[in-house]
C-alpha cells in the first residue's frame, strides 16, 4: 500500500483511463486504420503510466520537507520507504517506461520518437528538483505534460498511418485531440495554482517561490478567478459551434463541465482555508474527468444519433 501511495496510483489510474477513453471511446469508433495493435497501445499506456509514476516518486523524494509541513500524514519517503529504495524504484520505473517507448518507436518505424520518452522523464526530474520552486514554471510544465499525454496518442496511433487519401480525416481527428489537450492544460494549470495556494505555508518554509508566495494569496485568487473564465468561455464557444445539435451531449457538458466550472468560480472568490482550496482542487479534477469522458459521450451520440 505504501508503494501505491508513493506513485499516487489514483492519478495514474486517471491518466490510463484518459488514454483508453480517447482510443476506445473515440478513435476506435471512427472506422479508421490505427498504427498500434491493441496490445501495443496497452504498452503505450503502460509506458506513460510508468514514467508518470517515476515522476511522482522523484517528486516525493525532493518534497520530503515540504510535505512534512503541508501533509505530514501523507509522507512516505523517509518513513515507510527509505530514500535509497525510493531512488531504486524511480530508476526502475523510468528505465522500463523509456525501454517500452523505444520499442514502440521502432514498431511504428519512427525510432527518433523514442526521444520523446527520454525528454518527458527528464522534464519530470527537473520539475521535481528545481522548476517546481519557480513561479509559474512548474505549473506550466505539469499542465503541458498532461496535455502531451493526449497528443502522444495521435503521434503514435494516427501519424504513422497518414496517407494522401486519409490525411484530411486524420488531421481533423488530430485537431480534436489538440482541442482536448488545450482543455486539459487550462484546467490543470489552474489546479496547480490552487494547489500552490493550499500548500503556501509549507512551501514558504522551504524557501519556494510559487505565485501565492511572491504576490500573496489574495492576488493569486484573483488571477485564478480570471483564468477560470478562459476554459468556461472556450467550453461555451465549443458547445455553441460544434455540439449544439447533439442535445444529449450539450446537456452533459452543461451539467458536468460548465456548471461545476461556474461553481468553482463562485467558491474560489470566498475561499480562505486550506481545506477549501483542497476541495476546489478536487472539483477541478472532477471537471477534467468529465471533460475527458465527454469525448465518449460525443462519439456515441453521433454514432447512434440519439
Amino acid at each position: 500500500m505504501n508503494f501505491l501511495k508513493l506513485i499516487r496510483y489514483q492519478n495514474l489510474f486517471m491518466l490510463a483511463f484518459m488514454q483508453l477513453i480517447f482510443r476506445y471511446g473515440f478513435l476506435k469508433l471512427q472506422n479508421i486504420p490505427l498504427a498500434l495493435a491493441d496490445w501495443q497501445y496497452a504498452l503505450l499506456v503502460l509506458s506513460t503510466v510508468l514514467i508518470a509514476a517515476a515522476g511522482y516518486v522523484i517528486n516525493n523524494i525532493f518534497d520530503q520537507n515540504t510535505d512534512n509541513d503541508n501533509k505530514p500524514n501523507s509522507v512516505i519517503v523517509g518513513k515507510s520507504i527509505s530514500e535509497a529504495n525510493a531512488y531504486t524504484i524511480y530508476v526502475s520505473l523510468n528505465s522500463l517506461g523509456v525501454a517500452i517507448g523505444f520499442y514502440l518507436s521502432n514498431v511504428i518505424e519512427k525510432p527518433g520518437f523514442a526521444a520523446v520518452f527520454i525528454l518527458i522523464a527528464a522534464t519530470l526530474y527537473f520539475y521535481a528538483t528545481s522548476w517546481k520552486q519557480m513561479m509559474l514554471i512548474g505549473n506550466v510544465v505539469v499542465a503541458l505534460l498532461l496535455s502531451f499525454s493526449i497528443i502522444i496518442i495521435g503521434v503514435f496511433d494516427l501519424f504513422p498511418v497518414v496517407n494522401p487519401e486519409n490525411q484530411p480525416l486524420l488531421a481533423n481527428l488530430f485537431s480534436i485531440l489538440i482541442d482536448y489537450a488545450i482543455f486539459a492544460f487550462c484546467i490543470n494549470f489552474i489546479r496547480e495554482i490552487v494547489k500552490d495556494i493550499e500548500d503556501m505555508d509549507g512551501d514558504y518554509n522551504q524557501g519556494m517561490s510559487t505565485l501565492p508566495i511572491i504576490i500573496g494569496k489574495s492576488r493569486t485568487i484573483k488571477i485564478v478567478l480570471g483564468l477560470s473564465f478562459i476554459p468556461l468561455f472556450l467550453m461555451l464557444f465549443y458547445i455553441h459551434k460544434y455540439l449544439f445539435p447533439l442535445v444529449f451531449v450539450t446537456v452533459f457538458m452543461l451539467m458536468f463541465v460548465v456548471a461545476p466550472l461556474l461553481l468553482f468560480i463562485v467558491k474560489i472568490w470566498n475561499a480562505k482555508s486550506q481545506k477549501e482550496f483542497y476541495n476546489l482542487s478536487m472539483l477541478l479534477k472532477w471537471i477534467l474527468f468529465f471533460g475527458i469522458v465527454s469525448i465518449l459521450v460525443i462519439s456515441l451520440n453521433m454514432k447512434y444519433n440519439a
